[in-house]
């Protein structure tokens, strides 16, 4: 990965530009000067100017990522915000939501601010979720509004569910007055206990303590109930079960507060890959069936998924080399997302290319207001460069994270990153 600084006139040249604001595909190229959109169309190259052939690539938005994990503060040793930041860019990334179970958690609008100040430093562009709760520990309400006036884009205690439903209906209440989005990890722990993967027949094969799928469609009825009590917006985070999709896929007949996300992995896998005991599988909420895997592929082409989530989750090799019930929940994403999302659902469910697109792009930045029209004249240049039909084997050097809990490892996806443009650099990936 090399990562060099833009020149003063940039030109794009002869790519595929996918417009995902617009919902269009066409051919052409585009000049950015200072850093800046200046010109999308046929552009005469300057002189001076530092040209990128673009020729069978496709140029579009920059990725837009609303679930990472960070780690910074408390276990820089598993990622930081710089490192974190790398593995965006390797993915074609250029804005990502970070987070609170940091160590301290964000919960406060002092840390709040320390992640604002500290992504300064970094090449991409990174905005913090705050808790919901003070030390996401759902007794008592953070101070939303002064966490939101430094930089909060949005509330979870993700990691943590808030179990409390009177809880979750304050912050639900006290959300309104903000007109932000609520995101609540759904799991219920009375039914998940000491579960480590999904409860069917591949936990029984395996031997594995298992929670079934209504530990997650239980917690997101419930939410999907206070949400349309309270006519606050809920972001429901990695839905991975099919019961979960017909919930959801039900309040949206009726209501516009409600958006949703689904993981690579949660589309990729299913828990017959756990036969291996590869603890990189281990996430929560788990990986499941072939019929929960075929609901979410459906939940994707029909829209009822907003957007497309990593998940980003690093931890150590000490810790994930651990037995499987005792290794951490959770697996990096960022650098395989596109390759897998793109083999399975452009190449072998026949989605179109451009919605996929869309939900790496435009969707997520709506949810979370951010600017959306990323090819308008004078707007920062935020590009992700890609060859859509490249086929590749993912190896451990393609990780930039600080860890390397990939269980996409000797995969082969389709799909790869080739170029990521943001804040004034532009990163060349092999």
């Amino acid at each position: 990965m090399n990562i060099s600084k833009l020149s003063k006139h940039v030109v794009l040249k002869g790519g595929t530009i996918i417009d995902p604001a617009a919902g269009t595909e066409k051919k052409g190229d585009i000049l950015i000067e200072n850093g800046k959109i200046k010109f999308v169309g046929k552009v005469e190259a300057p002189k001076s100017a530092q040209v990128v052939d673009c020729k069978g690539l496709v140029v579009t938005h920059g990725f837009c990522d609303l679930h990472v994990h960070f780690r910074e503060p408390g276990r820089e040793d598993k990622e930081t915000l710089e490192s974190g930041s790398m593995a965006a860019l390797a993915g074609g990334f250029t804005r990502v939501c970070v987070m609170p179970n940091t160590d301290p958690p964000l919960d406060s609008p002092e840390s709040i601010r320390y992640t604002v100040d500290r992504s300064e430093e970094c090449l991409v562009h990174i905005h913090p979720i705050g808790a919901i709760t003070k030390g996401q520990n759902g007794e008592e309400l953070t101070e939303m509004g002064a966490m939101l006036s430094e930089g909060a884009v949005a509330f979870s205690d993700d990691g943590l569910p808030v179990t409390d439903s009177g809880m979750m209906r304050n912050a639900l209440e006290y959300a309104t007055m903000f007109d932000i989005p609520v995101i609540n990890h759904a799991e219920d722990l009375c039914l998940k206990k000491n579960g480590v993967m999904h409860e069917g027949k591949i936990s029984t094969h395996l031997g594995l303590s298992a929670s079934p799928d209504i530990t997650e469609s239980n917690m997101v009825h419930r939410d999907l109930e206070l949400t349309e009590l309270t006519g606050a917006r809920l972001h429901v985070p990695h839905v991975s079960s099919a019961k979960s999709v017909d919930h959801i896929r039900k309040m949206k007949k009726t209501s516009n507060r409600v958006t949703a996300e689904v993981t690579p992995h949660h589309l990729f896998f299913t828990d017959e890959d756990l036969v291996s005991f590869d603890t990189n599988l281990k996430v929560a909420p788990p990986i499941r069936t072939k019929a929960d895997q075929k609901a979410l592929i459906k939940a994707v082409k029909d829209g009822t998924f907003d957007c497309i989530a990593t998940d980003h989750a690093p931890h150590t090799i000490e810790e994930k080399e651990g037995t499987f019930d005792l290794a951490p929940f959770g697996m990096i994403g960022l650098e395989s997302c596109f390759g897998a999302v793109n083999q399975v659902m452009v190449k072998e469910n026949k989605m179109d290319r451009v919605k996929l697109i869309q939900m790496l792009t435009v969707k997520p930045r709506r949810i979370m207001g951010f600017d959306h029209d990323l090819f308008s004249k004078g707007a920062e240049a935020e590009l992700t460069i890609l060859n859509p039909e490249e086929s590749w084997i993912f190896r451990k050097s393609h990780i930039q994270s600080r860890s390397s809990n990939s269980p996409y490892v000797a995969h082969s996806l389709t799909g790869k990153i080739k170029y990521t443009i943001i804040k004034g650099h532009i990163t060349a990936l092999s």
